[in-house]
């Protein structure tokens, strides 16, 4: 286990930008896998993107406006959410699992989580 602090999120017009983070201090996060999920009221938690060494996973519903990054100075891995909707709103979660472990961007094959941020897109 490994313990995951999140940062960011709020509230933001539709079509605004919010930039999620998520460290530790624990372990090098080049070796794990990242993964970034939410849950909205009334719905299970489901993946929005999930990072690997080389590989990235977007769900449909965000791909081209969402942009997960690692900046490996900082040790940390950021959701950068642009062209935001109603529909993004949800608490966000970030999850990790060693990279040797990880198989499919799902919540299931992540063993440590974020608190959990509330990103709320609203006029």
């Amino acid at each position: 286990q490994v313990q995951l602090v999140q940062s960011g999120g709020g509230l933001v017009q539709p079509g605004g930008s919010l930039r999620l983070s998520c460290a530790t201090s624990e372990v090098n996060l080049d070796a794990y896998a990242i993964g970034w999920f939410r849950l909205a009221p009334g719905k299970d938690r489901e993946a929005v993107s999930c990072t690997s060494e080389d590989d990235v996973y977007y769900a449909d519903s965000v791909k081209g406006r969402f942009t997960v990054s690692r900046d490996h100075a900082k040790n940390t891995v950021d959701l950068q959410m642009n062209d935001l909707k109603p529909e993004d709103t949800a608490v966000y979660y970030c999850a990790a699992v060693h990279r040797l472990l990880f198989s499919i961007c799902a919540v299931d094959d992540f063993r440590s989580w974020g608190q959990g941020t509330q990103v709320t897109v609203s006029s």
